[in-house]
């Protein structure tokens, strides 16, 4: 199960375009009249008048399921799900009308409602996004629908507005966190593809609470993205990065100081030995089909050897 909040200002074109589609059904309406797109839009604009400064008062949410979920659902089941969706939006107390469309081959319904409530007030439309993805989260488990494909199943040429700039998003942070292994890079490539990133920070502090992104005048919380986005997960896998940048860059290390090591102990050797010792380990160490992995053990081997002349070289002179 997956939710679409979308805010508007008119009700006219939303419901016109919802109620007159062919084949479209009006499942439940509470506050508006059925019979047609006219008589509704009129209800709807007759409530808003009581709030005439709210400028975006038409919310349009849109509830789609999984082909596999079709035999589980049926018009009753659908308003009832509409009606618990709507309640875990904190959207109460207000003129709605549910609709379900037969166009697409998944099943799905279309929720218009009312910003301005039964008693004037305003319905808030703060972390729609975030509230949407809990409420589809806990439908979904509790009643055992099929789960999504995830967001790299959808199908970027039909977005539009809000929800194309939010996918946008999704896509440029988790392709910039595959090369990052830092915020500051992080940051650095997102800023190449024209995106900002915001910290939210603890009043008073300079601990960090949250992440933000904005694409133009378009601003997502990170969560509000995807909940793989936020500021706790990204610095994890920040972490995680650098920490396997790190076991790149030392792979190496140990061969290297083997190889140091052994210069080291040709140098305490008697001068002609030594030169003799260090040119031959050169002419080894460059020839083609040298492999330093495969020659760690000789190579151990010869350090012990050259130590124990060392220490019977030292002997002979005392």
């Amino acid at each position: 199960m997956v939710g679409k909040p979308i805010i508007g200002k008119s009700f006219g074109g939303c419901v016109r375009y919802v109620v007159n589609k062919p084949e479209a059904e009006i499942l439940t309406a509470e506050g508006v009249r059925m019979q047609n797109a006219a008589a509704m839009i009129q209800d709807f604009n007759m409530q808003r008048k009581m709030r005439p400064g709210l400028g975006k008062a038409a919310g349009h949410l849109v509830l789609s399921w999984c082909r596999e979920d079709l035999p589980k659902l049926d018009n009753q089941i659908m308003a009832e799900r509409a009606e618990e969706y709507m309640e875990k939006m904190n959207i109460r107390n207000t003129q709605y009308a549910v609709v379900r469309h037969h166009d697409r081959e998944h099943p799905h319904i279309h929720i218009i409602y009312n910003r301005v409530d039964n008693n004037g007030r305003t319905i808030s439309d703060k972390n729609n996004y975030g509230h949407n993805i809990k409420a589809c989260r806990e439908m979904t488990l509790k009643y055992g629908y099929h789960l999504g494909g995830g967001k790299e199943q959808v199908n970027r040429q039909a977005l539009r507005g809000k929800e194309k700039i939010r996918y946008e998003l999704y896509d440029a942070v988790k392709a910039s966190l595959r090369q990052a292994r830092s915020w500051e890079q992080l940051e650095n490539l997102l800023a190449e593809k024209g995106i900002g990133l915001q910290y939210k920070y603890r009043r008073g502090t300079e601990e960090v609470q949250g992440i933000s992104f904005n694409k133009g005048e378009m601003k997502f919380k990170g969560s509000a993205i995807d909940r793989s986005l936020s500021f706790k997960k990204l610095n994890e896998q920040l972490e995680r990065n650098a920490r396997q940048g790190q076991q790149a860059q030392l792979k190496n290390v140990p061969q290297v100081s083997v190889i140091q090591e052994i210069f080291q102990s040709a140098k305490s050797v008697q001068p002609e030995g030594a030169s003799r010792h260090i040119g031959s380990l050169l002419d080894t160490l460059l020839q083609p089909e040298y492999n330093i992995s495969d020659n760690t053990g000789s190579m151990e081997e010869e350090i012990k050897k050259r130590k124990k002349k060392s220490h019977q070289y030292k002997r002979q002179r005392l």
